[in-house]
């Protein structure tokens, strides 16, 4: 029995000093006659963060950018898109020289901290459109892919207005 109540003490004491909380060991002071006068040191101001570690600001960048598309069979698609500061977009397509014209609405979204934007339709039937960011007054069409399409023809809106939303 004595040989428990050994082990149960050890235990018990073992328990107790590992929940014990470790102090930290207290600095040693420098008395104040030894100390010597430290010269002032110049401090640089931290460098402006560089365009990389600044988020894109998806509610300024919002607008209406405009411009005529590219398209296989007519002069061109005048194209309206409007990019609201809620996230969501409409976007109006006219062909030159034919009676259709198209409209659609989604989710944008920026990518790759601003240098890219996702429109997301609403219909299922069509696709992600892509569009690079050339600068706060320009966006040029992408391909699905997301490559810059290769060719002389124009493929960029400028803004042209601010949105409401």
């Amino acid at each position: 029995m004595n040989r428990k109540l050994l082990l149960l003490a050890v235990l018990s004491t073992i328990a107790v000093a590992a929940c014990k909380p470790e102090q930290p060991p207290a600095e040693a002071a420098m008395p104040a006659a030894t100390a010597e006068p430290v010269a002032p040191v110049a401090v640089e101001s931290a460098p402006a963060a560089a365009p990389a570690d600044v988020p894109f600001d998806t509610k300024g960048f919002a607008g209406v950018f405009t411009g005529t598309l590219p398209c296989a069979d007519c002069p061109g698609i005048d194209t309206r898109v409007a990019l609201n500061r809620d996230g969501t977009y409409q976007i109006e397509e006219t062909y030159q020289g034919k009676p259709e014209r198209f409209s659609g609405d989604g989710t944008w979204t920026a990518e790759e901290n601003g240098k890219r934007v996702r429109l997301d339709p609403n219909s299922k039937s069509q696709e992600d459109r892509l569009f690079a960011v050339a600068s706060p007054e320009q966006i040029d069409q992408l391909d699905t892919a997301g490559n810059a399409i290769e060719t002389t023809m124009p493929h960029s809106l400028k803004r042209s207005g601010a949105v409401t939303q």
